[in-house]
């Protein structure tokens, strides 16, 4: 090796830069600072390949497998609602799902269109409507996107017999199939494609399942709702089959058995539904329970929807999809006069034997204008009326007094109103198993005063006391306190569901009477008194439900009229029981709009409450 010549100047030149130069040590905080910068990143590299490899690996697995193969969704079965003697409410037949695959279209502009027009027209879907669809999914979830459910025959030959550059693929799938349609829709729901919300709640669903939107159905989705299957066919690098494998087994859903008489729910429902086209009206509610347990026997609402066509229900004006007997709120008019006729013995306010006497009207004097006392109607003069008869004739008048006072007739006042619908349940939900109930709503002083800036007045409080004003309620909250009045003061939980059975049978959950209070002890003095009221509507001649005295079966009830949008418009409502004694079976019918008040629910009722006599009640219940 030659040796490296140095130059004197050279070793002068760095002695001078060296006088120059200062050694300063370096701060422990340097190597510290270093050290916490390594661990930190070797810290966030361990945590990412954890989270690549364990958390997510085997969803990177399975894209990665996905990447090499044609994976195939296997559709489950939802589970099976039955009616309480095993009759099919809703079950499931088989049909054939259509997926669009945008990578598996033409490239060429003018050629895809030329295959969304083809398809559009095959399926019958709106070639703008199926254009809003692909611009409007999330990629970023699924690559492909279901453009039908449910294709005929026709559709599914036409589909088959099309060339590979419609972009689609054909997959078994299930759709539901109810035993009556418009009868069961607003109980049972019906089922829709999962949203990205519904993804982000639960991490099993995938962009293609079915879940419940409303109903049974969602309520009980969980259990409905199977496990999808996937079965997967392996390709080489060119294409070719190498090999298919079923990487999942699906898992059908759940069964329900319900407390639901359906035969009862069918007849119900059509009744009511022909009620309202003779009146010409569009709205009604019909609800059956077991005032012994809770147990809903029927539920319709008026008009219902066909599930397999949900589009025509969500633009219908009337509203079909909205479940009126747990979601609606109503002012309850003279259905609520039983429940202030035990507050008011119960308080000691009066006894049943004290006579009021409506001519027809009562006044109060008017401070701001003494010459026009403020009026208060009853519906007619119903003269000298005791507990029973008031209940019977269902005087205004009565009511009026009992709850807000009159002269010497002591009242109720709305601080003791209000405490008597709480101890009944009017300003909580029921628990019911259908989703959207919503809950009354109780209004007071403190709330009045907030809201307008006025005090509140004894007439205010005479409203309340026959159901009017702002005083609202749900048809099943209203129900279910005439429940507790039937069989003698106790308040129980309504249920619609009576187990959860999985396909071989085996129960997973089951439901029982769940009392919501006991208030026997404290309405033993008054339940007989409003009761024998109730009967007397049915028996006496001047009682508003004379009609049903008819049944060849003793029942109790009371009716209801209530005035909304400023008295241009009545709703209707029935409330009653049978038999008198013991009773099996707690009915409400709601008629929005009516002509003539409660008259228009009786014959409804009267129907219904023959035919569960006739076919339940008559040689015991049976089917």
């Amino acid at each position: 090796m030659k040796n490296s010549h140095i130059q004197f100047e050279d070793i002068l030149s760095d002695g001078k830069v060296e006088e120059n130069l200062r050694e300063i040590p370096v701060p422990q905080t340097s190597f510290f600072g270093l050290m916490v910068f390594v661990v930190l990143v070797v810290g966030i590299v361990a945590v990412q390949l954890f989270n690549l490899n364990v958390i997510k690996g085997s969803s990177y697995a399975e894209r990665a497998l996905d990447n090499a193969s044609d994976a195939k969704i296997k559709a489950s079965p939802r589970g099976v609602i039955e009616d309480r003697f095993g009759k099919s409410i809703v079950e499931n037949a088989p049909s054939f799902n259509v997926f669009l695959y945008p990578r598996l279209l033409p490239q060429a502009i003018d050629e895809r269109n030329a295959a969304l027009q083809k398809l559009s027209g095959i399926l019958g879907i709106q070639y703008d409507d199926l254009l809003k669809k692909l611009e409007e999914r999330d990629w970023n979830l699924s690559d492909r996107i279901l453009l039908t459910s449910d294709v005929s025959q026709e559709q599914l030959v036409a589909l088959t017999a099309a060339d590979s550059s419609l972009g689609v693929r054909i997959e078994e799938g299930f759709k539901r199939i109810f035993a009556a349609p418009y009868a069961f829709s607003q109980l049972v729901g019906y089922t829709g494609l999962v949203g990205k919300d519904d993804m982000d709640a639960d991490k099993s669903l995938t962009m293609d399942d079915q879940i419940g939107r409303s109903g049974l159905e969602s309520f009980y989705d969980q259990y409905l709702r199977g496990e999808n299957g996937k079965e997967v066919t392996f390709k080489s690098a060119n294409g070719g089959v190498k090999g298919e494998r079923v990487e999942k087994d699906s898992k059908p859903g759940k069964n329900l058995k319900t407390y639901i008489d359906s035969d009862l729910q069918k007849y119900f429902y059509n009744r009511l539904a022909d009620q309202l086209k003779s009146m010409g009206r569009d709205v009604g509610v019909g609800i059956a329970i077991n005032p012994q347990n809770g147990e809903v026997l029927a539920m319709v609402n008026v008009p219902g929807f066909d599930a397999q066509h949900i589009g025509s229900a969500i633009v219908d004006p009337r509203r079909p999809l909205f479940n009126r007997a747990v979601s609606g709120v109503y002012s309850p008019g003279s259905t609520i006069k039983p429940l202030v006729g035990i507050a008011a013995l119960t308080e000691k306010v009066i006894d049943p034997k004290k006579q009021i006497l409506s001519i027809g009207y009562i006044e109060l004097p008017n401070p701001y204008n003494p010459d026009k006392p403020s009026r208060f109607l009853d519906w007619k003069p119903q003269g000298w009326v005791d507990l029973h008869a008031a209940i019977a004739r269902s005087s205004d008048v009565y009511f009026y007094e009992v709850g807000g006072g009159f002269k010497d007739q002591k009242g109720l006042g709305i601080d003791k109103l209000k405490e008597w619908w709480d101890i009944f349940g009017l300003d909580r939900k029921t628990g019911v198993d259908i989703p959207g109930e919503k809950v009354g709503f109780l209004p007071d002083p403190t709330w009045k005063e907030n809201k307008t800036g006025q005090p509140w007045r004894i007439g205010d409080t005479y409203n309340v006391s026959i159901g009017q004003g702002d005083f609202m309620i749900t048809p099943m909250e209203l129900i279910n306190y005439i429940g507790s009045i039937a069989n003698g003061g106790i308040l129980y939980k309504p249920r619609v569901v009576e187990s959860v059975d999985d396909a071989s049978g085996k129960e997973l959950l089951h439901t029982y009477p769940s009392v919501l209070a006991d208030l026997r002890e404290k309405i033993k003095d008054a339940i007989p008194d409003v009761q024998q009221g109730m009967r007397d509507a049915v028996r006496k001649p001047y009682g508003t439900a004379y009609l049903l005295s008819t049944l060849p079966i003793d029942a109790a009830a009371k009716t209801g009229t209530a005035q909304i949008e400023n008295n241009a418009k009545t709703n209707a409502f029935f409330v009653g029981y049978e038999p008198y004694v013991n009773p099996q079976i707690a009915i409400l019918v709601l008629i929005e709009n009516s002509l003539e008040g409660g008259a228009n629910t009786i014959p409804v009722a009267k129907d219904v409450m023959l035919w569960y006599y006739n076919n339940r009640l008559k040689e015991g219940i049976q089917n």
